[in-house]
């Protein structure tokens, strides 16, 4: 009996082992089936997964049959009695040990392999997919005259299926070679004939397919040269058009030439040396002509006269490039600035009036404030990175920098945790918090128009929860009977511990009220009290997969999605009132586009703002070899309910056509978007980016500028950024107008320096993009997207980023900088905008001031201003341009208060500078004078002093008060110098009492 039962037990382990196997399997596929059909994209997974079943159970087959068929063969084939030798004899043991377990070495070799097989099948299920799907593109290549639909959809899956055939061939060949000669069909020693006849036969047919498969891949890498990436184009050169491809073609006929021969070497066995020879002859045929020959036509016809021989290929390739990379309809201002030095004070009067209100409130600076004066409770976060966008209020557009108050469960305190908590009370974030870009109060802070819980502003009313969010918990669990207390912390109360409680009433999520899908899910998170606790009742839903990335990129995988998703409120459309949804660029991409030069991902859109570690919402794209993108889909991700919807931004996208074809009615069309979401629509981020940074090479569209380098640009470091890895300067959103334009526009921009060790001095491109996509309804504003490039002409010297910050620390400047960082305050440089203006580049950069204290609030204190050789330093934009151009309507639209809109553009700013001309000279006017200047400069002194202690406290609105002090005090003692100059009083004089109040005060150590 003993016996019997321990006989029992191995199957019955193995029974269990199979059932908890097939449990989390059934898990996680059929909640994947209720999260994709909540959604209503059960389609996209049904696809995706029947395609990967499909493939997989093809490549395995493939792969087991023909091993198997292979070693089967041998085996019965083998000579009844093996030949007497030394080497058959010392093989004895060899067989007599592989005997027992040959029926499963048999088995487990061609299962084994057909897993992998199946496996490497199964994963390129997007390219049997577009190939299935392909639709034309209705453009040739230059070379063979081929649709480009050839290149994208079709030659991938030729080329894969010619590799994974050549794979299952060889290694069945290589099980064949193995089993014959363990079992004495093949021979390497001895007298006689080395192979039987089953033996030639079977490896000769094997080696033919080898080398048809080999014919053909010779054939397809044909077409393969036009992706060929080199240093000096991309695609076929010189050498390719008149060695390679020749080269190929003939090797491709040399193999299938003697695949023939091993046919006929099977069948005529005197025949046998021939397929021997015939190997030789393609082994060197393939150095010589695939290797030495296009070598010597490449050094001795190429390399003298390369200029001029590889000008139809460079051409080539710059017309591709920017093709692929929609640059080919870029509107050039060539030699911008050649007629700056004869601008007047006038006219740049003129031109600095027109700008609407520069943004100052940096998106990357400001997450501290926002965090402290708005988070509210360590339970909330707001991102490390604003968001910038647009909204019309009283009828004006404005640039808004705004975030996301999101749930951090970082931020309970250890005791708190639990997962009732975790994943029952705390559920969702609550609001958004939104500041006018051009705006600050007076102590510096965002001047915010949508703030505090409950929400508060000019936004409202709009559905505030946020249950989908980038920092949302893993899973939560929500909803319950309309006459059950809720259980869900809404936001925190006044009223001490009372704080003000919810229950869900949304769509979002999956019903998880039945035993069998609480158990499913039980399974998935590994989770047992989503079987035992009370908290679920038969209303109950479970959000999970929450972050917008996460879910868009599950209902749409083809797409490649940009790294900064950003909130707005909007009106859906669709009755459910105003909610925050995440808006997300989705790029369709492609590495086979002929002759566009490839570009890697995430190399291109990394910069001194994705470096950063704690800006987590901000990231580079993962690295992918691309040479051809297009911004095809705009998805929107609803923050209440999570519903993803996908619209067709670029339906003329051949690569989204396909896609479209593999998934309808996944996305939908364009005309389906309401004009409000339409409003919030921007040319996104990382496409400009890679643009940009192809643009810098590819700008040159004549072979030889191109072939020289003369021309090539970079883009810049951030001068305000020294610490990241990768710290070129992220582009910048802001609201300008471009020369030749009628009016201000929320573009995208970036700037250009030369090549080489002189690109940190001087300025050679601007580029901006219009990002403003109009308020139509399913109709993009005609210019949006329209790329812009101000090419600076030859003669002209505007400072580059980093030379302009190496001026920006004048004497003048750095004297009152090192004031601010006194003892207990550190400064801050914002983001360095760049801006047109009267035939040159206008430079602004705000200036932040924090306390030396742990997790210190930075708040706006400063603006400088750049313009060629003059530097204005003020506490605001319009004082600082004043500084710059003198008085007479130079704003920016920065003095407000909180709360207050900034000015309509063009009109004055109430924080504007202002000028007093100075009095004419009148009797006993030098006697006041004098004593009205040492009284101001006493003022100014004092304020000085006042300033300094109350930066070292940290009392930022002292500071405020004291430094209006000091501007007063510095405005009396100029116009005591001018009236003391109209009186005839010498500079001396005037010199030395100002150089007394120059003086900065004493630290209190001495």
């Amino acid at each position: 009996m003993s016996r019997r039962r321990r006989g029992a037990l191995a199957p019955t382990l193995a029974a269990l082992g199979v059932l908890v196997v097939a449990a989390f399997l059934l898990a996680s596929v059929w909640t994947d089936v209720l999260w994709y059909r909540q959604l209503g994209y059960v389609a996209v997974y049904r696809t995706e997964l029947i395609t990967k079943i499909g493939l997989f159970a093809v490549g395995a087959l493939l792969m087991a049959a023909a091993v198997s068929a292979s070693l089967l063969l041998a085996y019965r084939s083998r000579p009844v009695y093996a030949p007497v030798s030394t080497e058959q004899a010392s093989l004895d043991r060899y067989r007599e040990t592989l005997e027992p377990l040959r029926r499963l070495v048999g088995i487990a070799v061609p299962v084994g392999l057909a897993l992998f097989a199946g496996s490497a099948a199964s994963q390129q299920w997007q390219t049997f997919l577009l190939w299935w799907n392909a639709v034309p593109f209705h453009r040739t290549d230059m070379q063979f005259h081929l649709d480009l639909g050839f290149y994208v959809f079709t030659l991938p899956w030729l080329q894969f299926i010619c590799g994974f055939l050549t794979a299952v061939v060889f290694l069945a060949g290589l099980a064949a070679v193995v089993t014959h000669y363990l079992y004495g069909g093949l021979r390497l020693q001895g007298a006689g004939p080395r192979m039987t006849s089953t033996a030639r036969i079977h490896l000769a047919s094997l080696a033919a397919a080898f080398l048809v498969l080999r014919a053909v891949d010779y054939w397809l890498s044909r077409y393969e040269l036009t992706t060929t990436n080199r240093s000096l184009l991309t695609g076929l050169n010189y050498a390719d058009t008149h060695a390679v491809l020749t080269a190929k073609g003939v090797l491709s006929a040399i193999a299938l030439i003697i695949a023939v021969l091993f046919v006929v070497a099977a069948l005529i066995e005197r025949w046998r040396p021939l397929p021997v020879y015939g190997v030789a002859l393609l082994v060197v045929s393939a150095i010589l002509l695939n290797g030495i020959y296009p070598a010597i036509v490449q050094r001795f016809q190429v390399k003298p006269s390369e200029q001029s021989l590889e000008a139809p290929y460079i051409k080539r390739n710059i017309d591709a490039t920017r093709a692929a990379f929609g640059l080919d309809n870029v509107e050039v201002t060539s030699d911008y600035g050649g007629a700056s030095p004869q601008a007047t004070p006038q006219v740049l009067r003129t031109d600095a009036a027109s700008i609407p209100g520069i943004r100052l409130i940096d998106p990357e600076l400001i997450g501290d404030t926002y965090r402290a004066l708005q988070s509210l409770k360590g339970y909330y976060t707001i991102p490390g990175v604003m968001d910038v966008d647009r909204y019309t209020i009283n009828k004006t557009e404005h640039d808004t920098v705004l975030g996301v108050r999101d749930i951090n469960l970082d931020g309970l305190q250890v005791g708190q945790r639990g997962w009732n908590i975790d994943h029952i009370v705390y559920t969702h974030g609550f609001g958004v918090v939104a500041a006018y870009g051009t705006v600050r109060t007076g102590d510096g802070s965002p001047a915010f128009f949508e703030k505090d819980i409950p929400s508060s502003g000019l936004l409202d009313p709009y559905e505030a929860r946020i249950y989908f969010g980038e920092n949302s918990p893993d899973y939560s669990i929500v909803g319950a009977p309309k006459d059950a207390p809720p259980r869900e912390l809404d936001y925190p109360a006044d009223n001490g511990d009372d704080q003000a409680k919810t229950t869900y009433a949304g769509s979002g999520g999956v019903p998880i009220g039945s035993f069998f899908n609480r158990f499913l899910y039980a399974l998935k998170f590994k989770e047992q009290n989503i079987l035992l606790s009370d908290a679920l009742n038969s209303h109950s839903r479970i959000l999970y997969d929450r972050s917008p990335r996460e879910r868009v990129q599950k209902v749409a995988p083809y797409l490649t999605l940009d790294g900064d998703p950003y909130p707005a409120v909007v009106d859906r459309g669709d009755g459910s009132g105003r909610r925050v949804v995440w808006i997300l660029d989705g790029y369709t991409t492609s590495n086979r586009y002929p002759y566009s030069r490839l570009a890697d991902l995430n190399q291109v859109t990394s910069d001194s703002l994705t470096s950063q570690a704690t800006n987590n919402n901000v990231v580079a794209l993962q690295s992918q070899q691309v040479n051809y993108i297009r911004n095809s889909v705009k998805a929107v991700v609803d923050a209440f309910d999570g519903s993803v919807t996908l619209y067709a931004w670029d339906d003329q996208d051949p690569v989204l056509q396909a896609w479209r074809k593999v998934f309808p009615s996944t996305v939908r069309p364009l005309a389906d978007m309401n004009g409000d979401l339409m409003s919030h629509m921007r040319y996104p981020e990382d496409l400009f980016k890679v643009q940009r940074t192809l643009l810098a090479r590819y700008h040159v569209d004549q072979p030889d500028a191109y072939y020289t380098n003369e021309d090539y640009w970079a883009v810049p470091t951030d001068p305000t950024e020294q610490n990241a890895q990768n710290n070129l300067q992220p582009p910048y959103y802001l609201s300008l107008q471009m020369p030749g334009t009628d009016q201000p526009r929320f573009s995208l921009t970036s700037v250009y320096v030369p090549q080489g060790t002189s690109g940190s001095r001087v300025m050679s491109g601007f580029l901006a993009v219009d990002s403003d996509a109009g308020t139509a309804k399913g109709q993009r504003r005609g210019d949006y997207g329209k790329l812009r490039l101000l090419q600076l002409a030859k003669n002209t010297s505007i400072p580059a980023p980093a030379q302009m910050q190496n001026r920006f620390s004048d004497p003048s400047v750095s004297g009152e900088l090192n004031i601010l960082r006194n003892q207990g305050s550190t400064v801050e440089f914002g983001n360095m905008l760049t801006l047109p203006l009267g035939g040159s580049l206008l430079y602004v950069e705000p200036v932040y001031v924090k306390a030396k204290l742990t997790s210190a609030t930075p708040f706006l204190k400063k603006v400088l201003v750049g313009f060629g050789d003059k530097i204005g330093f003020a506490d605001t934009l319009d004082q600082a341009l004043t500084q710059v151009f003198g008085p007479g309507g130079a704003t920016g639209g920065t003095g407000g208060t909180s709360g207050t809109p900034p000015p309509s553009p063009g009109s004055p700013s109430p924080s504007a500078g202002t000028s007093t001309p100075p009095p004419s000279a009148s009797p006993g006017a030098a006697g006041s004078a004098q004593a009205d200047l040492t009284a101001a400069l006493s003022d100014a002194q004092a304020a000085l002093t006042a300033s300094d202690n109350a930066l070292k406290a940290g009392d930022f609105q002292a500071y405020g008060a004291a430094q209006s002090r000091l501007r007063a005090a510095v405005q009396r003692a100029l116009a005591a110098e001018q009236r003391l100059a109209a009186a005839g009083v010498s500079p001396t004089a005037r010199g030395a009492a100002s150089a007394s109040a120059s003086k900065p005060p004493a630290s209190p150590t001495g």
